[in-house]
């Protein structure tokens, strides 16, 4: 009846329109509520109570600057100077633009933990160039939000702080050494068919007209952005910061190299800076509070039980459970953002993975992955969508290209769930 309660409750919100938060906070006081008849009133004062909980953790502290972080580098001007930098080591050719959009999407990814953020950054530069080199806009836009996706991989990534907030044995420097790999491997995956289906279809015809930039002048140009990953990743390996001190320094610097170094950002231009971060911080951080409501039904009530039960009992072996976990989390990211994801479906999940001895670390890792190939799936790809804004298609032309990107993605998952040591290698090597 409770477990009816709390999921019908909460599906039937979520079919009339109200934003998945409420949703979240609402169906799992009502849970409390009918678990507590005696003491309603009084029984639903742990809703406020695992509210206030589920926001009051050290290691968010992170999310907000990681999300300032993104919101600085994207007008601080790194981004064109990147994308000339790597068109330096990469060269001229057909489907070596789209080559230059994916790794700079990776060294974005390892600054600002951002999808969408990544995504207007690089579609900023790479979409307008791309159709100079005679790319066709929805191929551009496709490559540019594929590219955007291996952000919530390669650290720091606000996901991975999210899930080892609510895993526990999952710390967040172990999930940040953990996607470096899957993460390479994830670009890798997007760029086999970027440069097969650029020079299958002979797009980019006119880019070796384009002038190639000097490599010294740009490599000094883009060195203060490409020092960013190091100092942010190997200041929290040689101990100088915290993962949460290691946002507010990644802050810091940006803020120095857009307003200092690149004279991008004035100071008019903070106070945009700072409502944009704030804004999408606290949607987030009250998200992440009602989704505690939800998760305290779960676990407390036992609700996840009878799932994790059925699943053991199933006869399909460790496995088989993982392959249709996936799946089914596949079919979910389609319509739900990865945030949204992992507060639904966590708090279900760790009792299963507990059952079948999955390690916490690489079961994070594969969750995360999935989020990552639903950013690309249309129709609701928010990477995507930000990509089909900046080159003015809409989304449904994107799809004839973007399914040979999930494709690869898709092998590039098997992988990793295949050999856990892909993510397990770099943390056990490190001591986390």
């Amino acid at each position: 009846m409770i477990a009816a309660t709390l999921f019908g409750l909460f599906l039937v919100l979520m079919l009339a329109g109200v934003p998945i938060g409420a949703a979240l906070g609402l169906a799992g006081t009502a849970a409390i509520a009918l678990a507590n008849p005696e003491t309603q009133w009084l029984g639903t004062l742990a809703a406020p109570q695992n509210f206030k909980a589920s926001i009051e953790k050290y290691p968010l502290l992170a999310l907000p600057m990681f999300v300032l972080v993104g919101s600085i580098f994207d007008r601080s001007g790194v981004a064109r100077r990147m994308v000339d930098f790597a068109i330096a080591v990469v060269g001229r050719g057909p489907g070596m633009l789209p080559v230059v959009a994916i790794l700079v999407a990776m060294v974005l990814g390892g600054i600002s933990g951002s999808g969408p953020a990544n995504a207007a950054a690089v579609g900023g530069v790479m979409i307008a160039a791309m159709a100079r080199a005679g790319y066709p806009a929805p191929f551009s836009a496709t490559v540019v939000g594929s590219a955007a996706a291996t952000d919530i991989l390669i650290p720091p990534s606000i996901a991975f702080v999210v899930y080892s907030v609510m895993v526990p044995g999952a710390s967040v420097p172990a999930m940040f050494a953990a996607g470096m790999f899957p993460g390479l491997l994830a670009g890798v995956a997007l760029i086999v068919p970027a440069v097969w289906l650029s020079r299958r279809h002979r797009f980019g015809g006119a880019e070796r007209e384009l002038p190639r930039p000097p490599f010294w002048a740009s490599l000094r140009q883009a060195s203060w952005g490409l020092a960013a990953p190091v100092l942010i990743l190997g200041g929290m390996r040689m101990g100088w910061f915290t993962p949460t001190e290691a946002a507010v320094v990644a802050a810091v610097y940006g803020l120095f190299v857009g307003m200092v170094i690149h004279r991008s950002i004035g100071l008019r231009d903070l106070y945009a800076i700072f409502l944009e971060a704030a804004e999408t911080s606290a949607v987030i951080m009250i998200i992440l509070g009602l989704a505690g409501i939800f998760s305290y039904s779960v676990n407390t009530m036992g609700l996840a039980d009878p799932l994790t039960n059925w699943l053991t009992t199933a006869g399909l072996g460790s496995t088989g459970t993982l392959v249709l976990v996936l799946l089914a989390l596949t079919v979910v990211g389609i319509f739900l953002d990865g945030v949204s994801i992992f507060l639904i479906f966590v708090p279900l999940l760790y009792p299963l993975a507990i059952a079948f001895q999955w390690d916490l670390v690489w079961f994070g890792v594969l969750l995360t992955f999935v989020v990552a190939l639903g950013q690309l799936t249309p129709p609701m790809a928010v990477n995507l969508m930000v990509a089909c804004r900046m080159a003015g298609v809409p989304i449904e032309q994107t799809v004839r290209w973007v399914v040979w990107f999930l494709a690869s993605f898709g092998l590039a998952i098997v992988a990793v769930m295949v050999w856990p040591e892909l993510a397990l290698w770099l943390p056990r090597y490190l001591g986390y």
